[in-house]
């Protein structure tokens, strides 16, 4: 009968204990479309061979962004893509599709906030897993006026850019 009664006591016991509350920690959804807008204005960037860059990001319609960058090396324009960023609410991203003025080929890119400063950005087709992304670029908002843009390649470092607004929208 002490058998028993033990048994049940520290059954009992156990029931108890194990019953507390389950702390779960939530991470709060990033609002992807407020956050891309930290990227509207014009940015510039100048290589180590001289070459400048510079983007232009405004507003379209609501969420949406247009984008035209320019490449230009002793005073003339070298290359030019334009981009149209459209919010896809299903996968909480935005996609950017890009045309240069070299060739007609359309291009599909992914960009997405992992936190309230920095984004990633690649291939489209990766979209749905980008932990398997092998090539992308990390930005990372270093002030309203800076960003940093690194490129990855197999999830190591290959190369920074500094990136300076020049304008605000």
């Amino acid at each position: 009968m002490k058998k028993i009664f033990l048994t049940i006591t520290i059954a009992v016991f156990l029931l108890i204990c194990s019953s507390g509350k389950q702390v779960q920690t939530t991470q709060t959804k990033l609002n992807q479309v407020e956050l891309a807008k930290q990227f509207l204005g014009t940015w510039q960037n100048v290589s180590e061979n001289g070459t400048i860059q510079v983007v232009e990001i405004t507003c379209f319609r609501n969420g949406g962004f247009e984008q035209y960058k320019k490449d230009i090396s002793k005073e003339k324009i070298i290359s030019e893509i334009k981009y149209l960023w459209g919010y896809d609410k299903i996968n909480d991203k935005y996609i950017l599709a890009s045309i240069g003025n070299d060739k007609p080929d359309l291009n599909l890119r992914v960009i997405w906030f992992t936190s309230k400063n920095t984004c990633e950005y690649f291939p489209y087709t990766y979209i749905s897993n980008p932990e398997q992304v092998t090539s992308k670029t990390i930005y990372e908002f270093k002030s309203p006026d800076m960003f940093t843009a690194t490129g990855m390649k197999d999830k190591k470092p290959a190369g920074t850019t500094i990136w300076t607004r020049v304008k605000s929208e």
